[in-house]
This record gives C-alpha cells, sequence and structure tokens, in this order.
C-alpha cells in the first residue's frame, strides 16, 4: 500500500519536501493528500522540492493528480490526491540490487500507473482517451538548484 501524506495550508514544504524524498527513496511511491487551494499550493512547492532532492539519485519525479471523496468530522469533502512516482517506475532497490519496496509484485494502486477505478477518483468519462503510459514520455532535464 502507499503511504499518504497529509498538507494542509499551514504545513512548511521543506518539511513536506524531506518526507516526499524519504518515502520515495524507501517504497517508489507517495500519494499526497489535500484539500483546498492553500493546501494544495503547499504540496505542489513540496514536490518541486523533493525533484531536487532526489535529483542526484536518478531520480525523476512525476506527479499525478486525481480526486479523491473523503471524509472530515462526519462531512464528506472532495480532496486532491497527488500520486509522485519515478518517471521510469523503477522501485528502489537494497545494497545487494534487490527491489527493496513493500508490495513488489502487486499490482500498482488505484490511480498509480493506470487510469482510476470508476467511482474511486472521480467517474470515467464514456470514449475517453486514456494517458500515454510514463514509460512513453521522455525525460525531463531536472534543474541542479541549491536550496537553502
Amino acid at each position: 500500500m502507499v503511504e499518504v501524506l497529509k498538507v494542509s495550508s499551514r504545513s512548511n514544504p521543506n518539511s513536506v519536501a524531506g518526507a516526499l524524498a524519504g518515502v520515495l527513496r524507501q517504497c517508489g511511491a507517495v500519494e499526497v493528500q489535500v484539500v483546498g487551494a492553500g493546501a494544495l499550493n503547499q504540496a505542489v512547492k513540496a514536490i518541486a522540492i523533493a525533484r531536487g532532492f532526489v535529483a542526484p539519485s536518478n531520480i525523476d519525479l512525476v506527479c499525478i493528480p486525481t480526486f479523491a471523496d473523503i471524509e472530515i468530522d462526519g462531512e464528506g469533502r472532495t480532496a486532491i490526491r497527488l500520486a509522485v512516482q519515478d518517471r521510469s517506475g523503477r522501485l528502489p532497490v537494497d545494497s545487494v540490487g534487490r527491489p527493496s519496496a513493500p508490495g513488489v509484485g502487486r499490482p500498482p494502486a488505484a490511480g498509480v500507473g493506470r487510469p482510476p477505478a470508476p467511482g474511486v477518483h472521480g467517474p470515467v468519462r464514456p470514449g475517453a482517451i486514456p494517458p500515454p503510459p510514463l514509460a512513453a514520455m521522455p525525460p525531463r532535464p531536472v534543474p541542479n538548484h541549491a536550496v537553502g
């Protein structure tokens, strides 16, 4: 199961970026869940910062946004979930070169690498054309910015 990090409008983007980088290196993928524009802003900043943290490890981050219906204090809300993963789909490896991520060999979670199940992240439009697989997209260079 992919770990879910919840980000609020008061979250520190640098702290979230560090958590993202740690989970990505350990598990290969992470989901960021937000409710509201301010929280989404902080999450996107954190993902941009995390790209710089993991770039030296040859990890090229991509972000796949989806909707999720959640409940907060008994009230239904719509959240945005950002699936963050390496563009190549590679899993982290241990010191011997074996995949070290939990769930190796299992199919990806809904919304990660395949279209979501109907009703899970919103309705699926009839006749909708699915996006190309991530591996088919050319890698983009990651600028080497100093974070300080």
